[in-house]
């Protein structure tokens, strides 16, 4: 499936990233609900959150400043811009593009855009339709920006959750490449079935906002957590290997692995049924927790130095819906 070097590849060129600098730890949350910093590092792996205090500053913010972060530190005119995707959980609006809000605020007013919402999945997914364009020819240059601002959908009386989220966002520019590199394979899957086990309940169609959503606290994000994990080690794992053998490759020709950062003993099990070595499982999420659809770009954003020319990079993610999935990547030098 990899590309050969006469056809058009998508390949990341710039990478920004943003997050809030106020830190929730366990050891505050200690304070709010019954919990305590060993059961959550041992269950999860976190050590701290950033969180978005600031109610005057919403999912755009997060979105904006990494995507300013990208433009300044490389160069880039934000006019040769030609799309804009942000993926996110918790737009600033449900009605109202925050993508379109974004683009303006960053000057890339010869851009469209649009958001994508497939919760954790939501930044793999988003890659896929950049690299998609790309290679169409016609677009030169794509951002896709993963921003949440989750702590403004968490229940911090909900220990199953609380301790889980914090606020981010990472963005890559997307361009043609003609050596063979960048976006190589992808393999999506989703299951309606499970969307119970990890939603917001209220304030779509389906439960419009009223006293009563607000009273159950149906605006808050909800999830059977046994449930979640068993299927995201499933699902991931899967994605994963079916991009190995589609591709010929085994656990020890992968470089690095980047998962989704929503827990670090589902990252390991994955690892695990993949055979690889610890050093090539990249992991922040004892800084960040878990960041919805900021966390692969974040880790982007985090590792970028520690990559090289020619690194076989697989992408894996599983989010509400259920959403999942995995993609092969080979790396590209970036432009600083």
């Amino acid at each position: 499936m990899t590309k050969s070097n006469t056809t058009i590849s998508a390949s990341i060129t710039a990478i920004g990233g943003y997050v809030p600098e106020d830190r929730l730890t366990n050891k505050d949350l200690e304070l709010i609900v019954e919990t305590n910093d060993d059961w959550i590092q041992s269950r999860t792996g976190i050590k701290e959150r950033r969180i978005l205090k600031d109610p005057k500053k919403a999912t755009s913010f997060l979105a904006i400043q990494a995507s300013k972060n990208l433009i300044l530190k490389n160069n880039i005119d934000p006019l040769t811009i030609d799309m804009v995707i942000v993926a996110t959980t918790t737009p600033d609006m449900q009605i109202a593009a925050t993508a379109a809000y974004v683009a303006t605020q960053i000057g890339s007013n010869n851009a469209f855009g649009y958001d994508l919402q497939a919760a954790c999945s939501g930044f793999l997914y988003a890659m896929s339709m950049a690299a998609g364009k790309v290679e169409s020819g016609r677009y030169k240059k794509v951002l896709v920006i993963g921003a949440d601002k989750m702590s403004s959908v968490i229940d911090y009386k909900d220990r199953s959750t609380c301790i889980l989220f914090g606020d981010g966002a990472g963005a890559v520019l997307f361009e043609p490449n003609n050596e063979g590199l960048g976006w190589q394979d992808e393999y999506f899957k989703s299951d309606g079935a499970g969307r119970d086990a990890l939603c917001v309940k209220a304030g779509g169609s389906l439960f419009p906002a009223s006293s009563t959503t607000i009273l159950n606290g149906d605006h808050y994000l909800r999830q059977d957590g046994g449930k979640v994990f068993k299927s995201a080690v499933s699902a991931m794992s899967e994605a994963s290997n079916t991009i190995l053998e589609r591709n010929n490759m085994t656990g020890d020709e992968v470089d690095y692995l980047l998962a989704h950062q929503a827990n670090e003993r589902i990252i390991e099990a994955i690892s695990k049924i993949m055979k690889l070595n610890s050093n090539k499982v990249l992991k922040n999420i004892a800084k960040y927790g878990n960041t919805t659809a900021a966390t692969i770009p974040l880790l982007l954003y985090d590792f970028q130095n520690q990559f090289k020319k020619g690194d076989k990079i697989i992408f894996a993610a599983f989010g509400g819906g259920y959403t999942w999935g995995a993609a092969y990547y080979k790396w590209n030098k970036l432009v600083k």
